[in-house]
């Protein structure tokens, strides 16, 4: 029993020393800082941003239906609407699927990165290493004439 506790306290100091010394992820777009009350969630293949404070940063409309748990962002001619808990969106009224389905987090929208370059025409980069998201726009972040690339 005295063992099982120590191996159990054990972990716990462990994951709270990572935790400690770990950075928060920060977001940019078009070289801002992107400030949002939920940062953005990571897992060993996907990154996650939440959809109104990268909407908002991006200059976008964005209107959000409670009842039935819809998010549409409409950014230029680029119009997405995405459900939570569903990874069948509409683009532009067409099917669009989305490889991870939107979720919540404190009550906020959480969408993958590639989903966000890949609908809206940005181009999006995640750098584990310096833990920052950047995301540009054509003809700002961009320049003229560039091709958006899909998020990594």
């Amino acid at each position: 029993m005295i063992r099982r506790i120590a191996i159990v306290a054990g972990v716990a100091l462990a994951a709270s020393i990572v935790l400690a010394f770990s950075r928060p992820i920060a977001m940019f777009v078009d070289g801002e800082r992107v400030d949002t009350d939920v940062a953005p969630v990571t897992t060993s293949e996907k990154v996650f941003v939440p959809l109104r404070s990268i909407a908002d940063a991006l200059g976008a409309e964005i209107e959000p239906s409670a009842k039935a748990e819809t998010v549409a962002v409409v950014l230029g001619s680029q119009s997405l609407r995405v459900r939570v808990g569903d990874n069948h969106a509409t683009l532009n009224g067409m099917p669009f699927t989305l490889k991870h389905a939107p979720f919540r987090v404190r009550g906020r929208v959480m969408i993958s990165l590639d989903a966000v370059a890949r609908a809206l025409h940005v181009h999006a980069k995640y750098d584990a290493r310096d833990a920052r998201i950047e995301v540009l726009t054509p003809g700002i972040g961009l320049g003229p004439g560039a091709p958006a690339a899909p998020a990594q």
